[in-house]
């Protein structure tokens, strides 16, 4: 029972999140509009969509691609608008592209580039230096002195 109740509690706490005032009259576009705010960054929170966020800045940003749905745009000309405006970082699943494939791939290729150095550096044979005559009486002497 109380399972259930915690259920309807929530499902009216998501009901009454956001004002009827602010939807879309187009239903289509108002789920167009909801599937974006899940994956646009609320950039107060960071961590949290702007669909879960009630941060000031989330409601602008959700305001700001139900006007964009509105006007006739698709979900990728939404999408590029907001990335142009506020960068790539507002997306919470970033493009793919080069530049962000070197980045993630950066620190694995120096750990694998240290490695690398570290095994060649230990099995390489390191030639020693012969001693001068001058370093070889010394330790002559030391040995003898250590013996005595």
């Amino acid at each position: 029972m109380r399972k259930l109740l915690a259920i309807c509690a929530a499902i009216f706490c998501i009901a009454a999140a956001s004002d009827p005032a602010e939807r879309l009259p187009d239903p289509a576009q108002e789920a167009r509009a909801r599937a974006i705010f899940a994956e646009v960054r609320c950039l107060v929170c960071q961590n949290e969509s702007i669909d879960d966020s009630s941060a000031e800045l989330a409601g602008d940003l959700r305001r700001l691609v139900r006007d964009q749905i509105q006007a006739g745009r698709s979900d990728d000309q939404v999408r590029s608008y907001l990335t142009d405006r506020y960068g790539e970082f507002v997306l919470l699943k970033p493009t793919f592209s080069w530049g962000n494939g070197v980045l993630w791939a950066a620190p694995f290729i120096v750990v694998i580039l240290g490695v690398l150095l570290l095994l060649r550096n230990l099995h390489t044979p390191r030639p020693y230096a012969e001693l001068s005559e001058e370093e070889a009486a010394r330790l002559a002497s030391l040995a003898d002195k250590e013996q005595t």
